[in-house]
């Protein structure tokens, strides 16, 4: 058995990231859009799996980001920081993204962000 709760909770992470990277690759036309939260920042990335290169990133962490947003973590921050990945991969030409929630259940900011993405003119 597990004493320390932490230890537990990264196991159970983990398990549950690689049942998810199991079924979502990234691809040169169509990347893995992949979100990550952290206590006070969110960020995502496209990213082509089969050369294990990012294409575009975004983060609420940006210096540009934060002048024009008092807070970057709440889902008008998300919002804004999915039409910004969006910009970044149509200046790209990519049209077409696979999401990948990471360890986040598909609601809340997660949601708010890929809706933001798909307004944005990508399609998943």
């Amino acid at each position: 058995m597990h004493k320390d709760k932490s230890e537990l909770k990264k196991k159970v992470k983990a398990r549950v990231r690689k049942r998810i990277r199991a079924k979502v690759r990234g691809t040169a036309d169509r990347p893995r859009v992949l979100v990550f939260k952290s206590n006070q920042y969110i960020y995502a990335q496209a990213i082509n799996d089969e050369s294990g290169e990012t294409l575009a990133a975004a983060s609420t962490l940006e210096k540009g980001f934060k002048e024009k947003n008092k807070n970057t973590k709440n889902k008008e921050a998300c919002e804004r920081l999915g039409e910004m990945l969006a910009r970044r991969l149509q200046e790209k030409k990519i049209a077409k993204i696979v999401f990948d929630r990471g360890v986040y259940p598909y609601h809340g900011r997660i949601r708010t962000l890929a809706e933001a993405l798909r307004k944005g003119g990508l399609a998943f």
